[in-house]
């Protein structure tokens, strides 16, 4: 019987095994991994970014800035969140999303933790940092959950489909946690996508070189994760269909670690994983459920907008928690 703090830290660990895994071969498509590596199924680093093995990209790190606002308000606190991530840009990080990128200098000039809604902003920068929501929200009723993905996604993505997908993934991350079997996953929140959603189909036709679009990212994690029955070969598999490697890496990581558990993740990948991520990986996961049991009342943070200093600019209206 795996535990659901076994699932939680498998989940988070997982994450940052598939990004660290993926991000050596981001952007590359099938055949050039081949070329070059075979097989690609260890953390070497190298890539695009030029990474030493075991580093994580921009996938994990805010999943960790999104846990360390979570944590420090004791709540969904969508002016927090986005200040979270407006710190973790400061600190140039060695990859981010023009999407993230254009919704942070939004939250600095407005002060509003929020963007207006875009066709153009389905990309999958909010699904691949969501872990974090999916934890303190575990057993929620099913509005509060939806708030706050919404919360979480709209400070950089404010998009149907960017919200679909998230909330799915969220939904796959909850049953994981209770120790549902894929077929229960398959026919329940994918299903619900599917039906709403029929660009996310993943069974008609082969998922290989998906973009940073939300739709071909989800396509290639659901593909991987249903073929295979443990962690590793998910992984692999995701991550050898190239594209934006790193994220499809984080979000099949994500969901094969929540659904296998800790003891599932490969020793010998962990033993490269960069040592401070893997603490604060550990630490976050099981704080985050203790947030989503202990919290008695509301958990997402109520915000209203007055005019007040805030963000970079001192002319802006910047949210109120009230």
């Amino acid at each position: 019987m795996i535990s659901s703090q076994e699932r939680a830290r498998g989940a988070y660990l997982g994450l940052a095994l598939g990004d660290a895994l993926g991000a050596t071969v981001e952007f590359m498509t099938p055949w050039e991994i081949v070329a070059a590596y075979g097989k690609h199924a260890k953390l070497r680093g190298g890539g695009w970014l030029h990474l030493k093995p075991g580093q994580v990209t921009d996938d994990t790190q805010m999943s960790l800035a999104l846990g360390g606002a979570l944590l420090a308000n004791g709540r969904i606190d969508p002016c927090e969140i986005a200040a979270a991530f407006s710190q973790w840009m400061r600190g140039k990080p060695v990859d981010i999303g023009n999407t993230v990128r254009r919704g942070i200098v939004h939250f600095r000039h407005s002060g509003q933790p929020w963007v207006p809604p875009s066709p153009h902003d389905a990309g999958n920068g909010a699904c691949m940092r969501v872990l974090p929501i999916a934890l303190a929200t575990w057993r929620r009723s099913a509005e509060e959950i939806r708030q706050a993905c919404v919360a979480q996604s709209h400070i950089t993505h404010n998009n149907e489909l960017s919200d679909a997908a998230t909330e799915c993934v969220v939904a796959m991350l909850h049953l994981g946690l209770e120790g549902a079997g894929k077929e229960e996953l398959r026919h329940g929140p994918v299903a619900g996508l599917l039906a709403a959603y029929p660009q996310f189909r993943f069974d008609d036709k082969e998922c290989v070189n998906p973009s940073g679009y939300v739709v071909d990212t989800l396509r290639a994690v659901l593909a991987a994760f249903f073929r295979h029955d443990d962690f590793c070969s998910i992984l692999v598999d995701v991550v050898n269909r190239g594209g934006d490697a790193d994220t499809t890496g984080a979000i099949a990581g994500m969901l094969a670690g929540c659904y296998y558990g800790e003891q599932a993740l490969p020793a010998e990948w962990l033993r490269v994983l960069d040592k401070d991520i893997q603490t604060a990986c550990r630490a976050q996961a099981p704080a985050l459920l203790q947030l989503a049991t202990a919290q008695g009342g509301a958990l997402l943070a109520r915000v209203r907008v007055r005019n007040c200093p805030g963000g970079d600019d001192a002319r802006s209206t910047r949210p109120v928690v009230v």
